[in-house]
């Protein structure tokens, strides 16, 4: 099986060239464009069931395994050079540039292509922001403990149980 490099040939993707990855010959190990990467790159390997994102942020070095259905789908996008195919992903960082070209039949093939192999649908222009937090499943269960959410709470303002302006009974031996 022939590999794709960053040193083979293959134009680092997300750079201003045309970019073409083989979606037959995969698995595909190529450089990526990532500001918040030391040195601006990433090292990216895509496999048919898995993504491996490779970069060091501030020193410190990361290796991110993302399994392919966990992606949304192939999105074009139009960008300067003509038009982007992109793996995308509910995460924009973690969203992964498959083909860059002028070419609209040469994109629209690529676009199916990337979509059967790994059988993920096919997105129109999607550029979107970070999917919001999710809720905890149970907001009141950070407040109080369990066992105590079972009980009833006493009634502390129970006007019988106020003794006021009496004098307090002690009994001394």
């Amino acid at each position: 099986m022939r590999r794709q490099t960053a040193i083979s040939g293959i134009n680092p993707a997300g750079s201003s060239r045309v970019v073409r990855l083989d979606p037959l010959s995969l698995p595909v190990s190529f450089a990526a464009h990532d500001i918040r990467a030391d040195g601006g790159v990433r090292q990216i390997e895509l496999h048919r069931e898995r993504v491996i994102l490779r970069r060091a942020v501030h020193g410190m070095r990361m290796a991110i395994n993302v399994r392919v259905c966990d992606f949304l789908g192939i999105a074009m996008r139009a960008n300067s050079d003509g038009q982007m195919l992109v793996l995308m992903h509910r995460d924009p960082s973690l969203s992964i540039p498959l083909c860059v070209s002028a070419d609209g039949e040469e994109i629209a093939s690529a676009w199916q292509m990337w979509s059967d192999i790994f059988a993920l649908p096919q997105l129109q222009d999607t550029t979107r922001e970070p999917a919001p937090r999710r809720r905890r499943r149970n907001a009141i269960r950070a407040r109080r403990p369990k066992f105590l959410v079972r009980r009833r709470a006493g009634d502390l303002l129970n006007p019988a149980n106020v003794h006021q302006g009496e004098r307090e009974i002690i009994a001394r031996d």
